[in-house]
């Protein structure tokens, strides 16, 4: 009976595993009220959200919430996202929040996530399509403001790092309805500059500020343009679809300064070090081309050059010596075949071997006919004794020693059993066939 009976534990955990596998709990959005709020010493947060009716107990660790852009209180509306499980020691449920914001920036939160994930899933962020940033560009584009910091500390860095590098300001409006529209034509605009990069950015400001960065044609205007693009919007903490979508992100404008060009000081320690290295190795080369030059003036060759002709010489001779032997060889040789030939058989009796082969003709004809001849007395005999043999089957044979057969239905009778009374037999006799009807 105590079988049907299950533990606390046994419950809550089948109930997690429920809860835990649903997907219609595995990605909630809420929108509440934080009350007791508490902050743990290890970095994680604690609170409830509530609404008019209920609330939710909620927990957000550590590494999602260094990552919140506000400071969370009681009394905050906000917006999270997270998923639905429950904590087995208490058997309650609660919510594991994975991002927060505000209630104001909601709206504005929603749409960025459903256009990153739409360009995401295009291909648009793909590592695959990004494109290097050059190690010495000539000729640097910056889209930004023409006024502020932003254009400031970019100008001042490529200024001060790469001053050999000329940079074109394509002024655009940054914030504002008209600003994705603006930014847009400037990127076509680069397209007849012949730019070795391009930056693209402004300095921090609000999610509100920078949104013109999360539209969808200032997306597909920078995946669809040839030259890289640094993408260098707001501070570190900020990201726009523009970041992800460029070829580099750039933590703050003078970050993607830094990124965009070498450090001249760099540069001229590198060819410094290039020269070393070219010296050191022409130094090197000479060096070994003189050691092979002594080595050939001391050689024994350009010391002693007639033994080198006299070994020559006297190698020659005996190579000459070796083919006057080797022809005179082969002469001796070939004359020894012709004699050879000349007292052969076949020359002095040419009539001989035609009598021999005539003979020989002549044998295997006489052999030929007598093997004809056998084969036809064989095949003779063979078909006599088969024709005997055949005669004695031969059913007529037995009729005219007096025997007849007799048919019913053109089949043959083979015993009084296979007749019955007012049967029509056939009776086939030496000469002729009777008809007759049995009584």
């Amino acid at each position: 009976m105590n079988d049907n009976y299950i533990t606390v534990t046994q419950l809550t955990r089948y109930i997690k595993y429920r809860i835990d596998n649903d997907g219609n709990l595995n990605h909630v959005c809420l929108k509440g009220e934080i009350s007791n709020f508490k902050a743990h010493s290890r970095g994680h947060l604690y609170f409830t959200i509530k609404d008019e009716n209920t609330r939710i107990n909620a927990v957000m660790f550590q590494g999602n919430a260094a990552k919140l852009k506000f400071v969370p209180t009681d009394g905050a509306k906000v917006l999270v996202i997270g998923k639905v499980s429950v904590y087995e020691a208490t058997g309650g449920y609660q919510i594991y929040v994975s991002d927060m914001i505000e209630d104001g920036l909601g709206n504005l939160y929603v749409e960025f996530e459903k256009l990153k994930k739409k360009l995401e899933l295009e291909g648009l962020f793909d590592p695959h399509h990004k494109k290097k940033i050059p190690k010495m560009p000539k000729r640097i584009g910056i889209i930004t403001a023409p006024t502020g910091a932003a254009i400031k500390d970019i100008l001042s860095t490529i200024k001060r790092r790469w001053p050999i590098a000329e940079t074109i300001l394509f002024p655009s409006l940054v914030q504002g309805k008209e600003a994705a529209t603006d930014i847009v034509r400037n990127i076509e605009l680069t397209k007849n500059f012949d730019l070795d990069v391009l930056i693209v950015g402004r300095g921090g400001g609000s999610i509100e500020d920078m949104w013109c960065f999360n539209e969808e044609i200032v997306a597909r205007a920078i995946y669809d343009l040839e030259v890289p693009v640094i993408s260098a919007v707001g501070h570190e903490i900020d990201f726009t679809i523009c970041d992800f979508v460029s070829d580099l992100r750039a933590p703050t404008p003078t970050g993607a300064a830094e990124m965009a060009v070498p450090n001249i000081s760099d540069f001229y320690n590198y060819l410094n070090q290039i020269y070393i290295r070219l010296n050191k190795s022409t130094s090197n080369i000479i060096k070994v081309k003189k050691e092979r030059l002594e080595a050939i003036k001391n050689s024994y060759v350009l010391k002693n050059p007639l033994n080198i002709y006299e070994a020559t010489e006297q190698k020659f001779d005996n190579l000459l010596e070796r083919l006057e032997l080797n022809i005179l060889n082969i002469i001796n040789s070939n004359k020894e075949r012709l004699k050879t030939l000349k007292m052969s058989y076949v020359l002095n009796n040419p009539e001989l071997i035609y009598k021999t082969k005539r003979d020989n003709y002549i044998k295997l004809v006489e052999h030929l006919e007598l093997d004809i001849k056998n084969t036809i007395n064989n095949n003779t005999n063979k078909y006599l004794l088969l024709l005997n043999k055949l005669e004695t089957l031969n059913p007529l044979s037995t009729i005219k020693r007096g025997y007849s057969i007799t048919r019913k239905d053109n089949r043959v009778i083979s015993s009084i059993k296979d007749v019955e009374k007012n049967d029509l037999l056939e009776i086939e006799l030496v000469d002729g066939k009777i008809n007759s009807k049995v009584i």
